[in-house]
C-alpha cells in the first residue's frame, strides 16, 4: 500500500470523481453550453430560443441543477466520510458539459496529490451511451495523468435508492384523495436514448424495468407501466413510447383519469423534470382532462445519499483487495 496517498493519520485518502450532465449557470450560458452539446456546432436560433424559453419558463434566470449537483456532491462527502473514518474522501466534480468538465475533476485530483479514485455517476442506470461515455472519458484523462481510478457502473437495485423511490411513490399516491390505489396508473419514466442501444445489447431499458418493478413491489402498486421522455431530435430513432404519447393512449383506451409519474432515471430536479415532466407532460394531461403528479426529486436525500456512499466506499476498497 506504499503507492496510496495517506493524509496525517495515515488514513488512504481516496479522490471521488462524481460525474453528471452538467448545465449552464446562467441565461447567457446557455449557447456555449447547447454548443458543447452539439459537439461544437452552434444551434441555430430558433433551436438556442427554444431552450432558453424552457429555462425561462422553469427558473426565470436562475438554473436550479447547478446547485442541485453541488450540493449533492458535498453531501456524499459528509456521509462517506461520516460513515467511513477509515479513510478520507476528497469529492470532485465533473460534468459533461459544463465546466468543471470531467477531465477538469480528474486533472484537480491529480494536483491535489491523489493517486487512487472512485469515479460515480449521478445515473443509477448503466448504457454505453450515458454513463458510459462518462467513464470513457475520465478513464482516458486518468490513464494520461498516472491516477489510479476504478467505476461504479450502476446501482439501480440498491435498497435504499429503492426505498427512497418507494417512499416518494407512496407519498404521492396520497393527493389523489378519495382515489383506489388500484384507479391510479403509474408511470416510470427515464432520458431516452437512440433505438441503436437494443442492436447492442445495452443494460440500459432493462435496469430501469428492474427499478420499476422493484418499486411497484415494494408500494404494493398494481397498475403501472414504463415510458420514455426527453428524446432528442436528431433524425434517428430514439426509444419509445414516449411519455406525452401514453398519456393520449392510457386516455383514449382506458379511460385513465389518474397518473403518477415516477422519474426514475433522473436524481435532480433539472429541466427535463421540471419543464418536460411539470410543464409539458402536465400541460397534455390537463388537456386529456387526466389528473397528474409526480413524485419528489432525489436531490440530496439521505437515503439517495446513503447509496452512493456505499458504492462508492465498496468500489475503493474492492479495487484493492
Amino acid at each position: 500500500m506504499s503507492d496510496l496517498t495517506t493524509n496525517q493519520t495515515g488514513r488512504r485518502k481516496i479522490g471521488v470523481l462524481v460525474m453528471s450532465y452538467g448545465t449552464p449557470e446562467s441565461i447567457e450560458q446557455v449557447e456555449a453550453y447547447y454548443t458543447h452539446i452539439r459537439r461544437g456546432n452552434p444551434p441555430s436560433p430558433e433551436q438556442l430560443k427554444d431552450l432558453t424559453d424552457r429555462y425561462e419558463a422553469i427558473v426565470g434566470g436562475v438554473f436550479p441543477l447547478r446547485e442541485n449537483t453541488d450540493n449533492q456532491v458535498k453531501a456524499l462527502e459528509n456521509r462517506l466520510n461520516e460513515k467511513h473514518p477509515d479513510a478520507e474522501f476528497v469529492c470532485y466534480q465533473g460534468l459533461k458539459h459544463a465546466s468543471p468538465l470531467i477531465e477538469d475533476g480528474v486533472e484537480r485530483m491529480v494536483a491535489d496529490g491523489i493517486t487512487e479514485a472512485v469515479g460515480v455517476v449521478l445515473a443509477p442506470h448503466y448504457s454505453i451511451m450515458s454513463v458510459g461515455g462518462y467513464i470513457k472519458r475520465a478513464q482516458e484523462k486518468a490513464d494520461e495523468l498516472g491516477l489510479s481510478i476504478s467505476f461504479v457502473r450502476s446501482y439501480h437495485l440498491h435498497p435504499q435508492l429503492i426505498e427512497a423511490l418507494t417512499i416518494r411513490v407512496e407519498e404521492t399516491l396520497t393527493r389523489f384523495q378519495g382515489v383506489a390505489k388500484d384507479k391510479v396508473l403509474v408511470m416510470f419514466t427515464a432520458h431516452s436514448l437512440p433505438e441503436k442501444i437494443l442492436e447492442m445489447k445495452d443494460p440500459y431499458p432493462e435496469q430501469l424495468l428492474e427499478t420499476s418493478r422493484a418499486i411497484a413491489a415494494k408500494a404494493g402498486v398494481t397498475q403501472w407501466q414504463f415510458g420514455w421522455q426527453s428524446a432528442g431530435q436528431t433524425g434517428v430513432p430514439w426509444l419509445g413510447p414516449d411519455l406525452l404519447d401514453v398519456l393520449r393512449t392510457v386516455k383514449e383506451e382506458q379511460r385513465a383519469e389518474h397518473v403518477l409519474v415516477c422519474p426514475v432515471g433522473f436524481v435532480s430536479d433539472h429541466l427535463e423534470v421540471l419543464y418536460d415532466l411539470d410543464i409539458e407532460a402536465q400541460s397534455t394531461a390537463k388537456e386529456l382532462g387526466i389528473h397528474l403528479e409526480r413524485t419528489r426529486s432525489l436531490n440530496t436525500d439521505p437515503l439517495y445519499m446513503e447509496t452512493l456512499s456505499d458504492v462508492v466506499y465498496e468500489r475503493a476498497f474492492a479495487a484493492k483487495e
